[in-house]
């Protein structure tokens, strides 16, 4: 029987945080590895979301704990650390392509999506100026649908 894909994911994840861990001399704990499951569970997520989350169920992780943690998953390649307005958000990479952001200003709602004529149009615009794109990234700030509809 097939191990289920989301449970085989987070032990994807686990072996990867542990091999930077063992490279780094840095002691595998059960706090790092229920912190990582915790984030992979949630979507642009701050250190604070993740906080009051762990401590319904595991009261004694400290905030510096998870702060540090997550430092760690964005050295391994397991999260990317994005600032959305004045938060900062903790991205899972792992299993994700490419996508570009939509960030409500009125309630932080942030909207991930794909678009293949943008896409398009920023390798276009690259190959006039003769500029060559590693990497890119696109926020769209304004109101989600919610919030526009009660202005």
């Amino acid at each position: 029987m097939a191990a289920h894909p989301v449970k085989k994911a987070i032990r994807n994840e686990i072996a990867i945080l542990r091999e930077h861990l063992a490279q780094h001399e840095l002691r595998v704990t059960s706090q790092r590895e229920i912190i990582l499951e915790t984030f992979l569970k949630m979507e642009h997520v701050t250190a604070e979301q993740i906080y009051h989350e762990l401590t319904k169920r595991t009261p004694h992780i400290g905030l510096a704990t998870i702060y540090r943690t997550l430092n760690l998953l964005c050295e391994c390649g397991l999260a990317q650390q994005r600032h959305f307005g004045t938060q900062t958000h903790f991205d899972n990479v792992s299993h994700k392509g490419h996508h570009d952001h939509m960030i409500c200003t009125q309630c932080g709602t942030i909207i991930e999506f794909e678009n293949c004529d943008i896409e398009k149009l920023q390798e276009e615009v690259a190959r006039r100026h003769k500029f060559h794109i590693t990497t890119h990234k696109l926020e769209l700030y304004g109101q989600c649908s919610t919030c526009h509809g009660k202005a």
